[in-house]
């Protein structure tokens, strides 16, 4: 296939290969030590939107991409819990990075369910070679966009092969990636994903993220100007609407762990910072801000609700385990985990904004200084929680439990 880079475009390179994760445990040491050289610097990032090129490098050397590669084509197939406690670690050390592989997870378990034999050795190849993958996100609201869901972006059959048009916005890894698949609609009118290389004509990455929150994602927009496509490069995602699966709650448990994660963050600013920077109320007849009684409540409360929230995502992850050893996965189990999922992430949603909010109000004014950066924790959630609102989590559940309604199927289930 022919390429064309526009000059203001920075390409991810090719990967040296990457080191081998071989078991659950091997992916958690891994994502640890990646957290203790993501953490210093993220402040710094976020503050002066440097992008994370290099810290990337880092990830797709220390193998975790591949974690969730099914052992017959070479991966670790780490559990679903191991892999909500792999994005809470990340996350927590700098939450922008914790979601740019968010979408690499995601892509995969749609691959895993709708791909063909040669479809999964080629892609999983590719990433057991430290490949990345991006995503070419929704289209933003028009009247050919009403929902998430639908989209103007076509994959067409033409004189000369299959091309691609359309624009995507939101597209979280995008600029990063050595793929980019995106959802379009083909001639017969059905739903598809075009896993399109980075280098393909007609591809352009544009650098337009300019959210307060999650600042390095580099989230902005994907253009398609009539992209030549292989047909090897096309999933029938038509195909997920009828058959129950996990690539929702797969989807789902990685938002929320990236949540938990943000939650973490913030909660471990706050009790560092009262304990070396805040002074006590004048009031408080004590020496240290530490020693307050209302603040001391306050993090026993902070602590409860993180411990709580974590808690309810390692059971969701252990849930989905227990789903995917089934020998067939049926309507209601599918439903059983997006209901769990959708627990965890009404809990790790309220615990992020709680504990980056309250981190002021017990640090005091000291903490709200520009050279802290320490809003970053409540602007990463507020703006990564926003995905998709919890208040139709809280549906879900209740119309679930209420009157038997099995969740639609769909990557926010």
């Amino acid at each position: 296939m022919t390429s064309h880079r526009p000059p203001d475009e920075r390409y991810p390179a090719i990967p040296p290969p990457p080191a081998r994760i071989a078991s659950d445990a091997e992916a958690i040491a891994a994502a640890r030590a990646l957290a203790a050289s993501f953490a210093p610097g993220a402040a710094a990032r976020d503050r002066d939107r440097v992008l994370p090129w290099d810290q990337l490098d880092q990830w797709s050397a220390s193998g975790l991409g591949a974690i969730t590669v099914p052992r017959e084509y070479g991966g670790a197939d780490v559990s679903y819990a191991t892999l909500a406690e792999v994005f809470v670690i990340l996350s927590a050390a700098d939450g922008s990075l914790g979601q740019i592989p968010q979408n690499h997870f995601g892509l995969l378990g749609v691959l895993r369910e709708i791909g063909s034999p040669a479809q999964k050795a080629r892609f999983y190849g590719e990433v057991l070679a430290g490949r990345r993958l991006g995503n070419g996100g929704p289209e933003r609201k028009s009247a050919a966009a009403p929902t998430i869901v639908q989209g103007a972006t076509r994959l067409r059959r033409t004189a000369e092969g299959l091309r691609l048009t359309g624009t995507r916005f939101y597209s979280t890894g995008a600029l990063f990636a050595h793929r980019i698949p995106t959802r379009a609609t083909d001639d017969d009118g059905r739903a598809v994903q075009v896993w399109v290389p980075r280098e393909a004509l007609g591809l352009a990455v544009v650098d337009d993220w300019d959210a307060f929150g999650q600042r390095t994602t580099a989230s902005g927009t994907v253009v398609f100007d009539g992209v030549p496509v292989e047909a090897d490069d096309v999933l029938p995602l038509w195909q997920l609407a009828d058959r129950p699966g996990l690539f929702g709650p797969n989807s789902q448990l990685v938002q929320a762990a990236i949540d938990q994660g943000l939650a973490q963050a913030a909660v471990d600013d706050a009790i560092r910072f009262v304990r070396e920077r805040a002074r006590p109320w004048v009031d408080s007849g004590v020496a240290h801000a530490h020693d307050d009684p209302y603040i001391i409540a306050d993090v026993g409360r902070l602590e409860i609700d993180l411990h709580a929230a974590h808690e309810v995502l390692l059971e969701t992850g252990r849930t989905l385990d227990a789903i995917a050893a089934l020998p067939a996965i049926s309507a209601e189990d599918s439903a059983r985990a997006s209901v769990a999922v959708a627990e965890a992430k009404v809990l790790t949603t309220r615990i992020a904004l709680e504990a980056g909010e309250k981190l002021f109000e017990l640090a005091g004014s000291a903490a709200t200084r520009a050279a802290h950066n320490l809003d970053r924790h409540w602007r990463n959630a507020r703006v990564h929680t926003l995905h998709d609102p919890v208040r139709w989590k809280s549906h879900l559940i209740g119309t679930y439990h209420l009157n038997g309604v099995l969740p639609a199927r769909h990557s926010w289930n």
